[in-house]
């Protein structure tokens, strides 16, 4: 089977710089048409099943990719949400980075080892809920090909436990698939944004 995981589409807090967590805020304007391009190019995959985080940015941006996949159910699971920044979210990025470093923090986030940020998740409980419920689906759907719509470091927290190093992170609309079969876990085309087209000039 495969599995074609998405990252949602740019949102506002995604353009203020704010933490996004278990919060949500709405899909930005200029994130559209970079979603159009993405769900144009899944269009000619014939999807055998999609899930989403239940949170609005992830379900929207799902939901615009099955508009090309007529009848195709969108099946939610909160395992798949992001990870909880606790009192920060919805607040800007520095107020954590001012405390710590980001590549140490997230590092020991998608490790699973760190404590949690005050009113938010452990790491390690959140490290166990993304692999259980990535194993769950694939238990699901051993054969085809699954859209699964997430979030950055759930994504990224994934890809690492499958021994891909995802520093890098991925963009939004991105498209990362993974190819299981009874051998082996291949990751693919890690963090594909796929071109927006150019409008045609005309005289």
């Amino acid at each position: 089977m495969r599995l074609h995981l998405v990252r949602h589409a740019r949102t506002e807090y995604n353009a203020a710089g704010r933490l996004q967590g278990w919060c949500d805020s709405p899909l930005a304007d200029d994130g559209r048409p970079q979603l159009r391009a993405t769900a144009a190019h899944l269009a000619g995959i014939e999807l055998t099943a999609a899930w989403s985080s239940p949170s609005g940015r992830t379900t929207a941006t799902a939901r615009e990719i099955l508009r090309h996949h007529d009848g195709l159910p969108l099946r939610t699971d909160d395992g798949l949400r992001e990870y909880s920044f606790g009192e920060l979210e919805a607040r800007p990025e520095p107020e954590l980075y001012g405390q710590v470093d980001p590549h140490t923090f997230f590092a020991s986030v998608i490790d699973g080892t760190h404590p949690g940020l005050p009113g938010g998740e452990p790491a390690a409980d959140y490290l166990a809920r993304v692999t259980g419920t990535f194993a769950r689906i694939v238990r699901t759907h051993p054969e085809g090909d699954v859209l699964v719509v997430s979030h950055g470091v759930t994504l990224v927290t994934y890809l690492a436990h499958l021994g891909h190093d995802g520093r890098a992170g991925l963009g939004n609309c991105s498209v990362t698939t993974v190819e299981i079969t009874d051998n082996r876990t291949a990751v693919l085309d890690v963090g594909f944004v796929p071109p927006i087209p150019v409008p045609s000039m005309t005289a």
